[in-house]
Parts: C-alpha cells; sequence; structure tokens
C-alpha cells in the first residue's frame, strides 16, 4: 500500500520505517532540506534502539524514501499520516498551526480519494478541524481519521510492530477497512484493533498518558512521605504492586517525569477541560507536585554542604529525561544543572546519548565527560538523573578512587541503599 509521512520526528520516522517493514511503500516528509538530505544518506537523525537496521533495510529495498515536497509524497498514497509536532503554548493549550497548515495545503494539492490521519497527540476536535480545513480548498472525496501513537521512547519501535491495541477513530467505513488491512499484520497474536468516533480516539491518548503520569506523581508523593515516617518506599512498592488492579509497572519513585508526551499531554488536556468550563483538579496537582519533584534532591545537596556550594565540582550522570533516548525535553536533569549552577557549583555530565542535544541548550556552562568515570574526577558529589542500564553495576572501587568525596544522591534508586552505604557512601536516594 502506499503511505506518505508528514513529520520525521520520533513518531513520524519511526511510523514511516515501521509500516515500510511490513511492505508498505512509504515517503516521508520534512521541510529540513538538511534532515532529508541526512536520511537519504542513511543516517538515522534520532537515537531509538532498533530503529537503524529498519530504517538502512528499508532504504535498502526501497521501500522507504524521503523528500521535502509535500505533492511528491502524497499524489500516489492513500494514507497520509500527519506526525507533526504539537508543542504547548503560553497557555498551556496545544498548537495546531502545523497539522492545520498542512491540512490547508492538502486540500490544494490532493485530485483523487485519500485518508488523512491524525497520528500526532491532539485535543478533542481536532479532526474536525482538519476536515474542515482541508474541505475548503477542494471538493475531492476524503475521509480524517484519528490514530493516536502509542509509542514509548526507547521502545518505540517495539510497541510498533506489537502493539498492546490500536485505537483509530473513523466515521468512514471505507476508510475503517483500508486501515483494516494496514494495521493487520501488526495485531497478528490477537491485540486488538479498537474503532471508535474520532473525538473519543483523541481523548484516549491524553486520557492515558495524564493517567499514567498521575500514577508515577502518586509514588512520588508516597516515596515523600515514606521520607518523613521512615518508612522505605521500594517495600511499599512492591506491597500495592502484587494487587492486580494497580499492577507493578509506573511505581517506582524518582526525580519526577519528562520528555515530549506526558507534560505536555497533562497540560493539554488540563486546557481542553477549562475551555469546557470543567476544572481538572488532580492534573493541577500533578503538574505541581512533578514540578517540585523535579529538583527534590537539590536542597540535600545544598544541606549536605552546608548551604554553599561555591566552586563545588558535581557529577551528573544520565541528562535524557529517561534511559534509552537522547530526548532532553522537560528532562529533571536540566532542572538539576540550572538550579547546581545558579548556587555556584561547577557540573560535569556523562550521557550515553544525550550530550549533543544538551549541548545544543547548555554550551559550555558545564563540561562533558568521555564516559561515566571521568566526570567523577575529584568531584566533590555524584548525582544520578537518569536510569541507564551502565550505571546501574558501577564498580564502587572506581567511584570512591575518582571522587574526592564519598557521596552519592540517586535520584532513580539504582541502588541497595545498606549495601552502597556499607561501601563507604553517604547515600542519598528517593523515599528510603
Amino acid at each position: 500500500m502506499k503511505v506518505a509521512v508528514v513529520g520525521t520526528g520520533y513518531v513520524g520516522l519511526v511510523t514511516g520505517t515501521c509500516l515500510a517493514e511490513t511492505g508498505n511503500d512509504v515517503i516521508c516528509v520534512d521541510i529540513d532540506a538538511d534532515k532529508v538530505q541526512k536520511m537519504k544518506d542513511g543516517i538515522v537523525p534520532i537515537f531509538e534502539p532498533g530503529l537503524e537496521s529498519l530504517f538502512e533495510r528499508n532504504i535498502k529495498q526501497g521501500r522507504l524514501s524521503f523528500t521535502t515536497d509535500l505533492k511528491e509524497a502524497i499524489d500516489d498514497s492513500l494514507f497520509i499520516f500527519l506526525a507533526l509536532p504539537t508543542p504547548p503554548g503560553e497557555d498551556g493549550s496545544a498548537d495546531l498551526s502545523y497539522i492545520l497548515g498542512v491540512a490547508d495545503e492538502l486540500g490544494k494539492i490532493i485530485t483523487d480519494y485519500k485518508i488523512v490521519i491524525d497520528k500526532s497527540t491532539v485535543p478533542v476536535g481536532t479532526a474536525d478541524k482538519v476536515n474542515k480545513a482541508i474541505s475548503k480548498n477542494t471538493s475531492v472525496e476524503f475521509d480524517v481519521v484519528s490514530n493516536p501513537e502509542f509509542l514509548r521512547e526507547g521502545f518505540a519501535v517495539e510497541d510498533f510492530m506489537k502493539p498492546d491495541r490500536v485505537v483509530i477513530g473513523v466515521e468512514s467505513e471505507k476508510a475503517k477497512e483500508q486501515l483494516d488491512h494496514l494495521y493487520r499484520p501488526f495485531v497478528r497474536q490477537g491485540n486488538p484493533i479498537i474503532y471508535m468516533d474520532r473525538k473519543s480516539a483523541e481523548l484516549t491518548k491524553y486520557a492515558a498518558n495524564a493517567f499514567l503520569a498521575t500514577k508515577i506523581t502518586f509514588m512520588n508523593e508516597i516515596a515523600n512521605v515514606c521520607e518523613l515516617v521512615g518508612a522505605n518506599v521500594d517495600q511499599v512498592r512492591i506491597g500495592i504492586g502484587s494487587d492486580e488492579r494497580i499492577g507493578k509497572r509506573f511505581l517506582f519513585p524518582g526525580i519526577g517525569y519528562g520528555g515530549s508526551c506526558f507534560p505536555k499531554d497533562v497540560q493539554a488536556l488540563m486546557k481542553s477541560s477549562l475551555e469546557v468550563n470543567y476544572n481538572f483538579q488532580i492534573l493541577d496537582a500533578v503538574m505541581d507536585v512533578n514540578q517540585k519533584q523535579k529538583t527534590l534532591l537539590v536542597p540535600r545537596i545544598k544541606d549536605y554542604f552546608k548551604n554553599d556550594l561555591t566552586g563545588k565540582k558535581i557529577a551528573v550522570w544520565g541528562l535524557a529525561f529517561k534511559a534509552n533516548t537522547d530526548d532532553i525535553r522537560e528532562a529533571p536533569s536540566l532542572y538539576n544543572i540550572d538550579s547546581l549552577l545558579k548556587a555556584g557549583a561547577n557540573v560535569v555530565a556523562f550521557d550515553p546519548e544525550a550530550m549533543e542535544n544538551v549541548k545544543g541548550v547548555l554550551g559550555d556552562k558545564i563540561e562533558y565527560a568521555d564516559d561515566q568515570y571521568s566526570a567523577l574526577q575529584d568531584a566533590d558529589a555524584l548525582l544520578i538523573c537518569t536510569e541507564w542500564q551502565v550505571f546501574r553495576s558501577p564498580d564502587f572501587n572506581r567511584i570512591k578512587d575518582g571522587m574526592s568525596s564519598n557521596v552519592i544522591f540517586d535520584g532513580r534508586n539504582l541502588y541497595d541503599k545498606v549495601e552502597v552505604e556499607g561501601l563507604g557512601f553517604d547515600y542519598f536516594s528517593i523515599g528510603r
């Protein structure tokens, strides 16, 4: 089948590559000519485990191609996926200008039946707006569908190829039949394609992310209570996670969530609710708690050094908002680094994938190490911000030999508290 994907960010590039992997002819469109040329040359512009091999194979076999020309992409394509950014505006609402701008152009270009698919995370009613934007410039038959993505960065290829479910908001039997054929290879094990109306599909994505963000935030609140009453959040987590109604996932406390989805989507759902005069009170609390949680360890660092961080060297392990990605959007590390710099500290950081992206934001305000241990040389403290696997089983003797003082502030609870303290470290974590 012929597929066009407009936008080559995390969602667009994974969507296009995975659809090509099942035998479709996919052409991806982006306005960034340099980026398009690099992709034509076989360079993957993002880090996502498992993507590079699929990317290279499908380019080589002629099923995946790239262009800056929207008309070239859609002329022969039945499916047009819109995988465009929806950044938050100043008031928290999702900015739909990229999506509606492309929709306006589509109406001027299409000459035969198309299925236009909103893959981006968008507020309720966006499909109606896309439909209206296209309709004003054409009388050609088309359908607009809501097909939200549920891709976890770091597991996006796996999530697309073997989805828990595929949610499709569609109001046309013709479009439904075509989409059923397109997605059939991905649900051979019996996971459902769930059809619903477009508004329900749009809200489903926001509801899922807001619920998971709330679950994380609740666990962080429990961890903070554990600190005050002398309980151990790890034991509490195991105790409640064994309840099948609650489940074991998203119960690990830490220094808050970040990334491209949870912060933006919670904020956008809150804004959408206010627009229909509903105060979604729990989301207010989620946003407030998460913002405070991100720098929870900074006061402890200051207290440890008697409120004087001037000239102190703080090593930071992890810059990405989570492991297995180079994405630093709303990353807790950036908030911690900013607070430490303002307090007069010097920061040297290491991350397996995200350092180039941080350099684009912070430049030479901090130092960047070649590996995790060189970051520790003469450091006064170690702050862990991201749960990369490479940090989980370190050589604690090398840590001790490299640092000028043996103190670890662990924002992801990677280590056993008793064990690490037994090795001679002062060790501070979350809720233990």
